[in-house]
């Protein structure tokens, strides 16, 4: 069945837009502001402010945790609470006020993703609850994301691939852009959107972030500039058994999550060699770089033979170790940050969900089918007024 379509916003209209994440990393909120003209292919954005509000260790445990009904309900409200104090401080950045903004997109927290490869019902669950988000700031919210691509049969991720195309194609030439936040992804964006390839590649930072924190006792929330990776030495034979993970063997589209490469994972790392912990997170790293660029083998350059570059953003581009390996392991295909474009990538994200709110204002769809396996292309998210 063929939705009827819809019009909310007159797309010629300049839309003022907020957009909000916190990453599968669970270290910040993100928050930025965009100023969004036209939609689909004629859109443009441009980046007015951003901003970053980390999260104090205690609550990132507490994301972490275990989880029953009351936690969940209680982490829904408390971060619609995070959620909103970002937005009003990124509108105040702007030195704009809330009356100047038409809406704010808010991707949320993912506390479970569970595509088709992983249960029998796929579904998806992000918290930062709209309603007090919309309450505090007097704005209308647009959330959930993910669900109407799952619904109509997608994996509900990637979703960046879109925010790529449109604010990143070039004409005549053909980009990769990497994205390394807790899991990694990747998007190959051409000049036609119907020849985008996107899907996830696997682990980012979640194992290499999940070892920090046991190694310092908490101190530390990540491998900081590398300084923990670097002082160990690769487990090969722990190396060869991570890249068995049967998520490898999935063809695109495929999507991941906590749930494959999350605190299960270091558990299991930790208990294998727990009187060698700059070894394993050496490790660790080398799997994030070897995954990644074995599905570029796969998948990514056996379709598209001349890359201009592949542009990388997410926790993982300011860590210097990691980047470091990946250019090595992906030479000579020149790998750089999204900076090099002009566009700081710790914006990235959040610019994809103030792209996604101004596009369901107007009723664009906005999911890329190939990217997600969705059946068709659907109008993402839900609008609290």
């Amino acid at each position: 069945m063929s939705p009827r379509p819809f019009i909310r916003v007159d797309p010629s209209r300049p839309r003022l837009c907020v957009g909000l994440i916190s990453g599968t990393s669970v270290d910040a909120v993100e928050a930025v502001l965009c100023k969004i003209e036209g939609t689909g292919p004629s859109v443009q954005l441009k980046l007015l402010a951003h901003i970053s509000r980390p999260f104090p260790p205690e609550f990132i445990q507490r994301v972490l945790g275990p989880h029953d009904a009351r936690t969940l309900c209680e982490l829904n409200f408390e971060l619609g609470e995070r959620f909103a104090e970002a937005a009003q401080a990124v509108i105040t950045r702007a030195g704009l006020r809330s009356g100047d903004v038409d809406v704010i997109g808010s991707h949320g927290q993912t506390v479970a993703h569970l595509p088709s490869s992983l249960s029998t019902t796929p579904s998806t669950l992000q918290l930062g609850e709209p309603s007090v988000i919309a309450e505090r700031t007097g704005l209308p919210v647009v959330s959930d994301f993910r669900t109407r691509d799952m619904a109509a049969g997608g994996q509900g991720a990637p979703l960046v691939p879109y925010f790529d195309w449109a604010a990143f194609r070039k004409p005549g030439a053909v980009r990769a852009f990497q994205n390394i936040g807790g899991i990694a992804n990747v998007s190959v964006v051409g000049e036609r959107i119907d020849d985008v390839l996107a899907f996830d590649t696997g682990p980012g930072n979640m194992v290499l972030d999940g070892l920090a924190r046991r190694m310092t006792n908490g101190r530390l929330q990540c491998d900081l500039d590398g300084q923990l990776s670097r002082k160990g030495t690769v487990i090969p034979s722990l190396l060869a058994e991570l890249l068995t993970h049967p998520f490898f063997a999935l063809p695109p589209p495929r999507s991941a999550g906590r749930e494959g490469f999350g605190e299960p994972l270091v558990s299991f790392l930790w208990e294998q060699r727990p009187d060698r912990p700059e070894d394993l997170i050496a490790t660790a790293l080398e799997f994030t770089v070897e995954a990644t660029a074995r599905a570029y083998e796969a998948y990514v350059l056996p379709r598209f033979k001349s890359l201009e570059a592949v542009y990388v953003s997410g926790g993982g581009s300011r860590n210097p170790a990691l980047m470091e390996r990946f250019s090595a392991r992906l030479a000579p295909l020149p790998v750089r940050t999204l900076d090099a474009l002009g566009f700081p990538e710790g914006a990235k994200e959040a610019a994809c969900f103030a792209l996604l709110a101004a596009e369901h204002l107007v009723g664009t769809p906005a999911n890329v089918p190939s990217a997600t396996g969705a059946r068709r292309q659907v109008v993402l998210g839900k609008l609290t007024p």
